[in-house]
């Protein structure tokens, strides 16, 4: 029998939303200037090495799971987002085009709902709080209850933010005491909801009633060929799946390699620290990772590689930072083909570029259709066939996908923590969530010279054919 909310919970979600409405009407008529000047500020106060370290670690040991070392590189996330967000329009007249006389105006999106996943409390806050002030919305942040501290913490600091610089602090509230009917509530309460979380999380917020951004499950799969630079690809494999000890649904999960620099390739990943496991091994780490009934055991979940291998039994050098597979089978009975959430890759061979394209359809269809995908070469023609071929929504071409994918510096996807996945993952966006998703937008029309052109031209040989 589903829970209900508490009449205590029922008053307190009912009295935040209240809240956030009072903000918002508080900053209405904030100009460009002074939102800017704001996320200027959340930015710096969220983003500074000493908060974030400090507040990213926390969550590291609340929740248990993920990298207390390595986390604090998720900061250079929120550095992206303050940029994209100040080279955008949000307030008042956003876009002019004179030729089909349109201008577009933006308007807030209104109270949201920001459901917060155990693996990024100290990111996630920021990141939308940044887009949020931009456009004028409200947020109130909906934590997962075991790094509900660290949000808290974050959320307090962004507060505090607000209140220096005269601004209303419940711009931006936190749920003290998570639960999932005050989700639920406030899922179908607020205006908008954004989902960035498990599957349960993000069918909830769809289920509720009110417009939602949700993502989708991830099973990054990278193309290697024999046109790659090895060493490259080893050592971005590497970055990409040790970043936060393999947490984010981006992390590179199976890598397909061209048999002629097979050996070559699993070679380079020794190099770069990975544990190559022998049959005995393997079947271990599998009993480890999954259950009886092939449900993912969360206690593998985002823990080191020396942690993984004495839960299953046995023990590894401390210089591993991951664990490798070797694997051909592909299906939903053979769970190395699908998402391990954790520093475990699976290895796969192919014989020609064909076959790997088959490799890559399979392996979607196991699961993390809709996320991404990557390849490393240098042979554009197979670049783009990859891209057309993977049912996702992103490709990263040479890059560290995990590190990539939600905007980098160095390409120019949008900077985010929440990767749309598409009509592929049960999304309404293929798109990573960013400052256009947080606005409403008003389209006004002028009159323009007629464009119509002549029924010759719009049915081309099918004019004047005979009817039926």
């Amino acid at each position: 029998m589903a829970q209900e909310i508490t009449p205590e919970e029922l008053a307190t979600a009912d009295a935040m939303i209240q809240r956030a409405r009072k903000a918002m009407e508080e900053i209405q008529d904030y100009d460009q200037a002074r939102v800017d000047r704001l996320a200027r500020a959340l930015g710096w106060n969220t983003g500074n090495e000493k908060t974030f370290v400090r507040i990213a670690q926390m969550g590291v040991d609340e929740s248990g799971i993920g990298d207390r070392a390595g986390r604090a590189g998720k900061r250079f996330k929120i550095l992206g987002v303050l940029r994209d967000a100040l080279r955008q329009k949000s307030v008042g007249v956003i876009e002019k085009d004179e030729v089909k006389g349109i201008t577009k105006i933006a308007k807030p999106a209104g109270v949201i709902a920001s459901l917060i996943p155990t693996t990024n409390p100290e990111l996630t806050p920021p990141v939308t709080g940044i887009y949020a002030i931009k456009c004028k919305d409200a947020v109130i942040f909906s934590p997962h209850p075991r790094a509900k501290g660290t949000t808290f913490e974050m959320v307090r600091v962004m507060r505090e933010t607000l209140k220096k610089l005269d601004a209303p602090a419940d711009i931006f509230q936190c749920v003290e005491k998570p639960s999932i009917p005050m989700t639920n509530y406030l899922m179908s309460h607020c205006d908008l909801t954004l989902a960035t979380g498990g599957k349960p999380m993000v069918q909830a917020a769809y289920s509720s009633g009110k417009p939602a951004y949700g993502v989708g499950a991830g099973n990054s799969t990278m193309v290697i060929d024999e046109t790659a630079d090895i060493l490259e690809a080893a050592r971005n494999s590497r970055l990409s799946k040790t970043s936060d000890f393999g947490s984010g649904c981006s992390a590179d999960g199976n890598l397909l390699i061209a048999e002629q620099i097979y050996d070559q390739m699993r070679d380079a990943l020794i190099n770069e620290g990975g544990y190559l496991c022998n049959d005995r091994e393997k079947a271990l780490i599998e009993k480890a990772l999954w259950k009886g009934d092939g449900t993912r055991r969360i206690e593998t979940v985002a823990i080191s590689a020396q942690r993984i291998a004495e839960f299953a039994g046995f023990s590894i050098p401390e210089d591993r930072k991951f664990i490798m597979v070797e694997q051909q089978e592909i299906g939903k009975a053979h769970k190395f083909s699908g998402e391990k959430l954790c520093v475990v890759m699976a290895l796969f061979k192919f014989e020609d570029f064909g076959e790997a394209m088959k490799q890559v359809r399979d392996i979607y269809e196991v699961g993390g259709k809709g996320h991404s995908c990557g390849i490393y070469s240098f042979d554009e023609e197979r670049i783009l066939r990859h891209a057309e071929n993977a049912p996702v929504s992103r490709v990263m071409v040479r890059q560290a996908q995990s590190k990539a994918n939600a905007g980098s510096f160095s390409n120019g996807m949008p900077m985010t923590s929440s990767l749309g996945c598409g009509i592929w993952g049960g999304n309404i966006t293929n798109e990573n969530v960013a400052l256009k998703h947080y606005m409403n937008v008003t389209w006004v029309a002028h009159p323009i010279a007629e464009d119509r052109p002549s029924d010759e031209e719009l049915f081309g040989e099918f004019y004047n054919a005979e009817t039926m």
